[in-house]
């Protein structure tokens, strides 16, 4: 695929993203702001894409147009702290890192010493999924480590943390000893300490996209040492290896991994490929995995529609008790897929 083609899928996806998620475009209102009204993971997710093609880009009236939108939201009120109203917060230490922003800095702070102090833990200290739906009790699930723990991450270096770093590092090691399935090398959704069960032991496309994403990303915002960083290598080194062999020859992967019966599952595909690429780029990955990376653009490009949207992507997803349950989510579009779908396309063209 030519650059110009890919700037192409990457400005469509975008608009798609603005479409669902209500941000002006020289409208009615006569705008370019950002106008939608949720903090939750979503746009978090998003704006840690947009914020990092703005970096990458050098313009600073994206950063400052995403600037005015955290302004605006901390001027209303934040929602309740748990681990999907964390997301945001990502962006939002990235961004600070660019400029003097002593309030920002106080928010920051405030949040991550919530997340150390008061989030709710399970057993073995790990931040309990919590989420404005639901408490999940002492339950961990895969999404954890992208919406709440790299923000940590990001936050104890920003503000010379090494506590919150050495935390963030701590949660990667609990989540993996407890989501991972040494059998296939895979993640399960989730764990629950009651019962001590991973439910219906989904091997979730999307779930496990949030571990090849968030291993490369904790070492580009707070690389690991030692043995530390030897182990989360080889575990998504283990854990790419068998992706590689699950994926279909259109470069889909499949919403349950291991089951070809289920939906084929875009947002996942997407998210594999990235982390994936981020990971050979970090070298932390062989760069024989760029066959994976290959295929699967092929895929998500093929599935990006005339209004931007992209196809395939399943619904949000919350802990199944069977596999039916998974096969059963509906398709539509969603700001997580654009997102996810960006992030991989973007990270494409910064070559």
């Amino acid at each position: 695929m030519n650059a110009d083609t890919l700037r192409s899928k990457i400005d469509a996806l975008s608009a798609g993203f603005r479409r669902l998620k209500g941000i002006g475009d020289n409208g009615a209102a006569g705008t370019d702001e950002i106008v939608f009204d949720e903090w939750d993971w979503e746009v978090g997710v998003g704006l840690y894409g947009d914020l990092r093609a703005a970096q990458d880009a050098g313009d600073r009236s994206a950063m400052d147009r995403i600037a005015r939108w955290y302004d605006w939201q901390i001027s209303r009120g934040l929602p309740r702290r748990q681990v999907n109203s964390t997301a945001p917060m990502l962006a939002l230490t990235l961004l600070a890192g660019e400029v003097e922003r002593p309030d920002w800095d106080t928010q920051i702070g405030d949040w991550a010493q919530w997340l150390v102090d008061e989030m709710p833990k399970t057993e073995e200290g790990g931040f309990q999924h919590t989420v404005k739906e639901r408490d999940n009790d002492r339950q961990l699930w895969d999404d954890t480590l992208f919406m709440a723990v790299l923000f940590l991450a990001a936050a104890g270096r920003h503000l010379n943390r090494e506590d919150w770093v050495d935390e963030a590092h701590y949660q990667f090691l609990t989540h993996v000893r407890h989501l991972g399935d040494v059998q296939s090398g895979l993640f399960f959704h989730g764990w629950n300490f009651i019962g001590r069960h991973h439910y219906a032991r989904a091997l979730w496309a999307r779930g496990n996209s949030w571990l090849t994403i968030a291993i490369p990303e904790l070492f580009r915002i707070a690389p690991p040492e030692g043995a530390t960083a030897r182990f989360l290598r080889e575990v998504l080194i283990t854990q790419v290896n068998a992706l590689a062999q699950l994926q279909r020859e259109d470069g889909m992967f499949h919403t349950l991994l291991d089951d070809p019966s289920s939906p084929v599952e875009a947002s996942g595909t997407a998210g594999i490929a990235y982390g994936t690429l981020l990971g050979i780029k970090l070298n932390l990955l062989p760069a024989s995995h760029q066959e994976l990376v290959a295929k699967a653009l092929q895929a998500v490009a093929a599935r990006v529609d005339e209004n931007g949207f992209l196809q395939e992507v399943s619904d949000g997803t919350a802990m199944g008790p069977d596999l039916e349950f998974y096969r059963r989510i509906p398709n539509l579009p969603t700001p997580y897929g654009q997102a996810l779908g960006s992030l991989f396309l973007m990270e494409l063209a910064r070559g």
